[in-house]
């Protein structure tokens, strides 16, 4: 058949899939494919309900066409509301949950097939949608606005892969008390590509006429103190020491110390003290009831690695900050395969020392590993290692380590974390000569992350691409999402106390950055001075003028500590 002859037709295209379905395979995989087969089963009768036509079944996918837009996206509402009922009935970790893409677009009809841009976008608006959710292009919404009694999110411009124009983009409300509202629109929505160019210029000049206009009246809303202690444990796991004599293998122990950080904190009952402040007593003599005062965790984790060809040696120990006993240690001696397993028994002896409450989700959350592949691994904690340097060239030994873990392991969602980390230095420290582009990369590399498995960086890093975007309602959901995942990540606390500030809540973003302060008394400078300006806008003029001052004094040669003084007193 020639392409002369080829039939093209209009077509509604629905395209749903499964969200995260590897990990929820990995919890119980036959009772995740019995769940599944009934939900495909009444989602082919909605569509059939409604009209549509099943083109095929792809795993966990499902492709449909609609002569009619409306019938096609009430479908989709009608399917997304009955498989939430269905999943309320199931734990956290047994939910199926698909994301729908609807589009309409001329389409080729070839051997009873659909294909072309009309599919694909369908397919890629998919993958923008919340795991739950529904993703519609511009030209379906033109169609359908006010035939439906839904409401509409404008979520702009979005690049998606392979679709050599952005797709205009709006989220399906399904709360009924939505019904005909339309969150922003096109027309309300200013130039994305504006704001990608000039977001970070424009958010520090934002700060300097700020701070000399001073065009607010300070809240009299109450505000809060400084965020107390939770009532739960606290602990700190300091920087595992090096015993192989190499430091070329300085990496690896700081690569499992970091890790183990990052296990303990999704225990909802323990307070984990953030690997930035750790890492500043990194080859210092200090005694626990020291870090006790200084930091206020009640228990140490101290430990040393020893890595020597296939085998390596852990030696920890918990200590208790108040007294300085040692209540628990223990020695690990196992074959480097066996790496995630050593991670686990640590983090399961603390525990079980603790006497932590853990309930069943937490437990296997925290015990998952999202690699299996050790060369992926050893790649991913050499590229943190150069990342945490923060140079240019260390910056591009980073992205090429994480893309090679992502070669290694196509679905290792922590290297597609990180590759999208090395983007964001970049832009930040003005080494990216097309940032635009580059935050782009950063959007893509967060949605293929948490496309393959849900996790708080990769919210964190979404929230992150909507912010300097000036997107702050898109922010807001995504890391308000990573603090929900892990209430103890001190870097979606500090993002959302930026997002607060430049979206005209300054007390809510006192409040986000002194939990972050909490965390990490280390607080990066670019916080630091947020947290001063906030101060400053509701009338806490003192704490204002303390905060800058340390700020200043903590970091001297960074240059947003040098920002013109004004008068902090009427």
């Amino acid at each position: 058949m020639s392409n002369d002859s080829f039939k093209r037709k209009l077509a509604a295209i629905f395209y749903a899939d499964v969200a995260g379905y590897s990990r929820l395979t990995g919890v119980d995989e036959e009772g995740t494919h019995r769940t599944l087969c009934t939900y495909l089963d009444t989602m082919t009768e909605q569509i059939n309900n409604h009209g549509g036509k099943i083109l095929h079944y792809a795993g966990d996918a499902i492709l449909a066409e609609f002569d009619s837009i409306v019938s096609a996206v009430a479908c989709a509402a009608d399917i997304q509301r009955d498989l939430k009922i269905r999943n309320d009935e199931l734990e956290d970790d047994k939910k199926v949950q698909f994301r729908i893409g609807v589009n309409i677009g001329d389409v080729i009809v070839d051997r009873k097939e659909l294909y072309g841009d009309g599919v694909n976008i369908a397919a890629r608006l998919e993958s923008l949608a919340e795991p739950g959710g529904i993703c519609i292009s511009q030209q379906a919404f033109d169609q359908i606005e006010n035939k439906l009694s839904l409401g509409y999110k404008y979520l702009g411009m979005q690049q998606v892969k392979n679709i050599k124009q952005p797709v205009s983009t709006y989220r399906v409300l399904l709360d009924p008390k939505a019904s005909g509202t339309v969150i922003h629109s096109r027309s309300e929505t200013v130039s994305k590509s504006w704001k990608r160019i000039t977001g970070i210029a424009a958010a520090v000049l934002a700060i300097v006429i700020i701070l000399w206009l001073r065009p607010w009246t300070p809240s009299k809303e109450t505000v809060s103190n400084i965020a107390q202690w939770p009532n739960k444990p606290a602990i700190a796991v300091m920087p595992f020491i090096n015993l192989s004599g190499d430091p070329q293998k300085e990496y690896f122990s700081d690569g499992i110390t970091n890790n183990i950080i990052v296990d303990l904190s999704k225990f909802s009952s323990l307070y984990v003290i953030a690997s930035n402040t750790v890492f500043t007593y990194k080859s210092k003599p200090v005694k626990a009831q020291q870090l006790y005062k200084e930091i206020g965790a009640q228990y140490l984790l101290e430990g040393s690695i020893q890595r020597a060809s296939s085998r390596v040696r852990i030696n920890v120990q918990l200590v208790d900050g108040t007294s300085g006993k040692h209540i628990w240690a223990e020695r690990y001696d196992r074959e480097f395969e066996n790496i995630f397993t050593l991670q686990d028994e640590i983090v399961q002896e603390i525990v079980g020392v603790l006497s932590l409450k853990v309930n069943k989700v937490e437990r296997e959350r925290a015990m998952r590993k999202d690699t299996d592949n050790l060369e992926a691994y050893d790649h991913l904690l050499r590229g943190w290692e150069y990342l945490s340097k923060t140079t240019r060239s260390t910056n591009i030994e980073a992205r090429r380590l994480f893309k090679q873990a992502t070669i290694l392991d196509e679905r290792y969602a922590s290297a597609y974390v990180g590759l999208g980390w090395t983007d964001q230095m970049a832009v930040g420290h003005g080494w990216s000569e097309f940032p635009s582009q580059a935050l782009e990369r950063i959007h893509d590399l967060a949605q293929k992350a948490l496309s393959i498995e849900e996790s708080s960086a990769g919210h964190r890093l979404l929230g992150y691409v909507y912010l300097i975007w000036a997107e702050y309602d898109q922010a807001f959901e995504e890391v308000s999402r990573a603090i929900d995942i892990n209430p103890n990540d001190w870097d979606s606390h500090a993002i959302m106390g930026t997002v607060m500030l430049y979206s005209g809540k300054p007390l809510k973003a006192i409040d986000k950055f002194e939990v972050t302060l909490r965390f990490n008394p280390n607080m990066d400078p670019d916080r630091l001075f947020e947290l001063g300006l906030a101060y400053y806008m509701v009338g806490r003029y003192s704490d204002a003028i303390r905060t800058l001052e340390r700020n200043l004094d903590r970091h001297p040669d960074h240059a947003v500590s040098h920002i013109p003084p004004v008068s902090y007193t009427h």
